[in-house]
């Protein structure tokens, strides 16, 4: 059995959403069919994704966290949003989230280096009582029965209720109110002990302060670092409860930004807890009314158990899993309703790669894609790598004195030896083909011929379907990486593929993967792999074209004869011609709109290849139809400088700034014929575009029907829709 990579499931997995795209950031590229992969929950229609919340799987190395940094940097810096994460891991003493934090102009806030105050006057009455009743089911969660309750209430309206020791002393030494004092006392026992732990226990420290300064909501990213406290200790559910009622009923009443994040890290920690269950189920449900994002980050369900705290990971519409266990990707498929193909798939992944579902109908398999920067501030392996580091260099030390003893006699190396490179490699990292010419680097000698198409497609014609589907993976694994995912090479497996899928008795798959090519920018037929040649070419160029009319010169001489009577009859039949033909248009013209009406999707899109850029042209055409939402995406190309668009007297551009990639721009055009092509210039600058250069332009018609015209040639264009 041929051991099979993750690109496997572009052949046996069916595309559930082949044709689906969402807006927004981009994140990586689809290993099913190679197109990018982007995805901003809140401004994707809440027909297709009714919440916006998320939930991360996936074991140690999957690339889980990581990939939730990425999406949490290119937000902010992309799209204004905020973010308060809950950091309870990370490396020498730190939270994993602090690089990231610190490099957005944010602010960690270590546990332990401050004290809270849950009564103080910062807070409305309502927010005191709530935080207590946190801390309190944080460590006690049977402490709080209905008369407990009352007895809470009645301490924190005493004068004395200023601090946490002064809401015990109320409760262990009442005033008479409504009920008796003694009653009252009888009542608020448990509650005293439950608050005592952070008074005078194990807790002390944290929640005991007279005064209480709380957090800035202005800033695009807040990180409470959690990381040197024990992670089996009641303080991190606490804290986290305490964290939880300030963005419930502070962040999110004063935070300005479009839309806001509140990410769990290790959420198995937060979610065992009954009183931050609780919290947290209360905002996963409130999150649409609220502006708000869930981001839950974990290894495995199984740390759930089966109570209530799985059943919240049901409420998150979208769901990315990295590498787990074959076991465990079972229990995740089953919870999360995933077709068998992405189950068997989950066990095969490799860092940086998970099985995503977006809304009730969307799965892929997709690749995250870092920049150098990203690499850096996400990284949570440098200590094994140290490790690995220093091993290398003490072996390669043993092998240095080996080498002095045997060959004393050679001569010494040079002093001035260069050192070796030290970089590494990004640990979610897609390799990328340099751009290179139209030629094909097969690397082999030129004297060898390359059978591997051919032999993918012979043994479909002999019903070796799956030897078939094995050979045409193996290839396009080895082509993607010798030569990068998008090269020529890697896109002419996509074509045998398509022939294999086609003598397989899959045409269905087999125009999906045609269309893929088209959406590439290929034609379809661009590759050849005929008996005859097992090399790809390409075509010598275009059919002749039709010879010219004849000139006035060069038509043979007619014999001039009277025309004057029959100008009467010429113009009789011009005039009933002509309504015969403005009539005609006319049904033609209707005709075309009635078709086009019936064609119609509300979206179009381009896939623009310039100044050495690619681009995306989408547009969206909004629910009542009287306005086109333009935007122009260059994902993550690394030659991409600067972006902009024209059209309607609106115009929105983007430059490449600190090393981060130009944000898409976007425009919004009032339309007053909603069926009627929008009309766009693009302009695109690459790796050689100076600032106040002119940049290469395009002009482009789009269609409500989907599709999209060169306007100066007619000619259609590939889409990425």
């Amino acid at each position: 059995m041929i051991r099979l990579p993750s690109s496997h499931a572009a052949i046996t997995a069916p595309l559930v959403a082949a044709n689906m795209t969402f807006p927004g950031i981009p994140i990586g590229r689809s290993l099913l069919d190679g197109r990018a992969f982007h995805l901003s929950p809140v401004l994707t229609s809440d027909r297709l994704l009714p919440s916006t919340n998320s939930l991360a799987l996936g074991g140690l190395g999957s690339g889980k966290s990581t990939t939730a940094k990425t999406r949490a940097r290119r937000e902010v810096l992309h799209h204004d949003h905020q973010y308060v994460v809950i950091d309870s891991f990370g490396e020498d003493a730190a939270g994993e989230w602090a690089p990231l934090t610190r490099s957005l102009g944010g602010r960690v806030i270590e546990a332990g280096a401050f004290t809270l105050n849950p009564v103080s006057d910062l807070f409305p009455r309502e927010v005191r009582e709530q935080l207590v009743r946190s801390l309190i089911l944080a460590v006690e969660p049977t402490a709080l029965t209905t008369q407990a309750g009352h007895a809470l209430q009645h301490a924190l309206s005493h004068p004395k209720a200023t601090a946490l020791n002064g809401v015990v002393d109320a409760l262990v030494s009442p005033e008479d109110g409504r009920w008796p004092a003694a009653r009252l006392e009888e009542w608020g026992v448990d509650v005293a002990i439950a608050l005592s732990r952070y008074t005078e226990g194990s807790l002390r420290g944290l929640f005991d302060g007279q005064d209480a300064a709380l957090p800035p909501t202005d800033l695009p990213i807040i990180s409470f670092d959690f990381s040197r406290l024990d992670r089996n200790s009641p303080a991190i559910p606490s804290l986290m409860a305490a964290v939880t009622c300030w963005v419930e009923h502070v962040w999110l009443r004063q935070s300005t930004a479009p839309h806001r994040h509140l990410v769990l890290e290790e959420a198995w920690q937060i979610l065992l807890s009954p009183a931050t269950a609780e919290l947290i189920q209360r905002l996963l449900k409130n999150s649409r009314k609220a502006a708000l994002s869930l981001d839950v980050v974990m290894h495995t369900l199984s740390d759930l158990g089966t109570g209530k705290a799985q059943d919240l990971a049901k409420l998150c519409e979208i769901a990315h899993v990295g590498r787990l266990g074959p076991e465990e990707a079972a229990i995740v498929g089953a919870l999360l309703g995933l077709p068998q193909w992405a189950v068997d798939t989950i066990p095969t992944l490799g860092p940086g790669q998970a099985v995503w579902k977006v809304g009730p109908g969307y799965v892929d398999v997709v690749e995250t894609v870092l920049s150098e920067e990203e690499a850096a501030l996400t990284d949570t392996s440098s200590r094994r790598r140290k490790a690995q580091q220093a091993h290398a260099v003490h072996d390669s030390d043993d092998g240095a004195a080996e080498t002095t003893e045997s060959a004393v006699a050679e001569p010494a190396a040079d002093d001035d030896q260069e050192e070796p490179n030290q970089e590494l490699p990004a640990p979610v990292e897609q390799a990328h083909a340099e751009d290179s010419d139209d030629g094909w680097g097969w690397e082999m000698p030129p004297n060898m011929i390359d059978t591997r198409h051919l032999d993918a497609i012979q043994a479909a014609r002999e019903g070796r379907c799956s030897e078939a589907a094995d050979l045409a993976a193996l290839g396009e694994r080895e082509d993607i990486t010798n030569h990068g995912i998008n090269s020529d090479e890697a896109i002419s497996w996509l074509v045998t593929r398509a022939q294999v899928a086609e003598l397989c008795g899959s045409p269905a798959q087999a125009a999906h993967l045609r269309a893929t090519v088209a959406r590439m920018g290929k034609d379809p037929e661009w590759y050849d792999t005929t008996a005859s040649s097992t090399s790809p070419e390409w075509y010598q160029g275009l059919p002749p074209e039709p010879p010219a009319p004849p000139t006035k010169d060069d038509a043979p001489a007619r014999k001039h004869r009277k025309v004057w009577p029959a100008v009467a009859v010429v113009a009789a039949l011009s005039i009933t011609a002509g309504g015969v033909w403005q009539s005609a248009a006319d049904e033609d013209q209707r005709q075309e709109r009635s078709d086009k009406a019936a064609a119609y999707k509300g979206r179009s899109g381009a896939a623009l290849r310039m100044d050495g850029v690619s681009t995306d042209l989408v547009a969206h055409w909004s629910s009542d139809r009287d306005k086109v939402v333009i935007e122009l995406r260059s994902y993550l190309d690394k030659n991409a400088r600067y972006l902009r668009l024209d059209a309607g007297g609106e115009s929105a551009s983007s430059k490449r700034q600190d090393g981060w990639y130009p944000k898409a721009p976007e425009i919004a055009v009032p339309v007053s014929d909603p069926l009627a092509d929008v009309t766009v210039r693009v302009a695109v600058g690459g790796k050689t575009w100076k600032d106040g250069a002119r940049a290469d332009s395009r002009t482009v018609r789009l269609s409500p029907t989907g599709a999209a015209y060169d306007a100066e040639t007619g000619d259609r264009l590939p889409s990425d829709l």
